[in-house]
């Protein structure tokens, strides 16, 4: 990882979430880079299969754990990437509480876990935190407009509470917190059901179904290929600036939810058409990131070009098309 301290190859973090989407991801990169690494997850969202790739591995160690508990003992901490939470709006019905407290009581747990070692925290919080934004592209000063009693707000509310008490952490036990506002993320090792607007479509596209699009598809998205967003959570952790810092990580490209309808129906070379549904309740219309704070203090921005990262994750949604029919 560029600017990674050689010093720092031997440390131990521990990811919460680590078996999830994100989180499995930014596991391959530490391992890679020679860390020790903790994953806890209790496989809610994610799955073990993201990380059984390493089991082998010295350095690993996959823990069945619920963040809502405290956590395990460890000998040493010296980063804490907190990215476990279900993220799908699809959960957001379904598992409103385990969401809510996973935030709340989850991210509490971890900040007592860096207290106790000294440790660094990268926090993940979301874009939504910003709600259905009257400020565009959103910046880090922006503080949302947000319904504290809408279904999206056990997910929405309690990122924001996880940035509130990482705060009053810094404050009055100086953890060093250092926060991510991650935006639409997309690639290998989603969930088929999801719920989100890439995967879903891909797997509409593949079984040549009608792609499902949501009010009239005018609503803008800025999707960030996983690698490109596991190098900025990297970045943030490394980073002497970004103490005690919001920073916002996403792609620049912002584009209409019926353009990506499009472009996975020309990619997966499907004979689906594009069907309405009425727009969910407080789904935001635009969401695209200010990225000059990452610029900035971290030297980062979103490289991988959509087509090319839809087409890898095209190829791995195909992957489990093919064991599926096994």
């Amino acid at each position: 990882m560029s600017g990674e301290n050689p010093s720092k190859l031997r440390d131990h973090a521990v990811v919460t979430g680590g078996a999830g989407f994100v989180g499995s991801h930014l596991v391959d990169s530490l391992l890679d880079d020679g860390y020790r690494v903790t994953s806890l997850d209790n496989y809610g969202s994610g799955r073990r299969r993201n990380v059984a790739r390493h089991d082998n591995r010295e350095q690993f160690t996959p823990l069945d754990h619920d963040v809502r508990e405290p956590l395990p003992e460890f000998d040493t901490v010296d980063y804490i990437y907190n990215l476990a939470s279900r993220a799908s709006p699809a959960d957001f019905g379904s598992h409103p509480i385990e969401i809510a407290l996973t935030n709340s009581v989850g991210s509490k747990h971890v900040f007592d876990l860096a207290c106790e070692h000294d440790a660094t925290v990268v926090l993940a919080s979301s874009s939504e935190v910003y709600g259905d934004p009257k400020v565009h592209p959103q910046h880090e000063g922006y503080y949302g407009n947000v319904n504290p009693r809408g279904p999206r707000a056990p997910y929405d509310e309690s990122k924001r509470f996880a940035e509130a008490l990482g705060a009053a952490y810094e404050t009055q036990h100086d953890v060093d917190v250092r926060t991510i506002r991650v935006f639409n993320t997309y690639g290998p090792r989603m969930r088929v059901d999801d719920g989100r607007v890439v995967p879903t479509f891909i797997t509409q596209a593949l079984e040549g179904k009608e792609l499902t699009v949501y009010g009239d598809g005018r609503q803008t998205r800025s999707f960030c290929y996983v690698t490109d967003l596991v190098d900025g959570i990297r970045r943030v952790a490394a980073a002497p600036g970004a103490t005690g810092e919001a920073i916002n990580l996403g792609s620049e490209r912002e584009m209409t939810i019926y353009r990506l309808a499009e472009i996975v129906i020309d990619h997966v070379d499907s004979p689906s058409e594009i069907t309405h549904r009425p727009q969910p309740a407080n789904d935001p219309s635009v969401r695209r990131p200010n990225v000059e704070k990452a610029k900035r203090l971290l030297g980062w921005e979103a490289m991988t070009d959509l087509e090319v990262g839809l087409r890898r994750t095209i190829d791995y949604f195909r992957t489990l098309t093919v064991e599926t029919n096994q």
